[in-house]
């Protein structure tokens, strides 16, 4: 595969994801990964299954009311081979609020994904973010009480 390639598969994970799931074509978003890939996300683990990635991904957009990536803002990084990274931000609402990356600085929204794709399948893919969407969870840190 072309690094044009990777990233087109990975795109349409993104927009996937905006769409509750659904691809441009109609089909489900878990057709994008191999059988035995892996997805990591903060909080949840790893999936390492298509059934488990269907879990994590109820799991998580079981709190979601809705996301969307910014993709005129995406940073791409191609290494040659099947490793694809991919830096952007996003806005949508969480069950306990909206959230909007820069709004505020420290809070949800900022994002990086590192993909392993090959033979036109997600083989690996693992999500880098602040899950606390809603930026709750700001007790903990003194600097956020300023």
């Amino acid at each position: 595969m072309t690094d044009e390639q990777r990233k087109q598969v990975a795109l349409e994970y993104l927009k996937g994801l905006d769409n509750g799931g659904v691809t441009s074509s109609g089909g489900s978003i878990l057709d994008l990964f191999a059988p035995d890939a892996q997805v990591y996300f903060p909080k949840w683990g790893m999936a390492r299954s298509k059934e488990q990635i269907q879990k994590l991904f109820s799991d998580v957009g079981g709190t979601l009311k809705s996301i969307a990536h910014h993709y005129s803002e995406l940073n791409w990084i191609f290494t040659g081979g099947d490793l694809v990274v991919c830096e952007g931000t996003s806005h949508g609402e969480h069950v306990d609020g909206p959230w909007s990356a820069g709004d505020p600085e420290w809070g949800a929204g900022r994002w990086c994904d590192v993909f392993e794709i090959r033979d036109g399948l997600i083989r690996r893919c693992f999500i880098y973010l602040d899950p606390d969407y809603a930026g709750k969870d700001t007790a903990r840190y003194p600097w956020l009480k300023r």
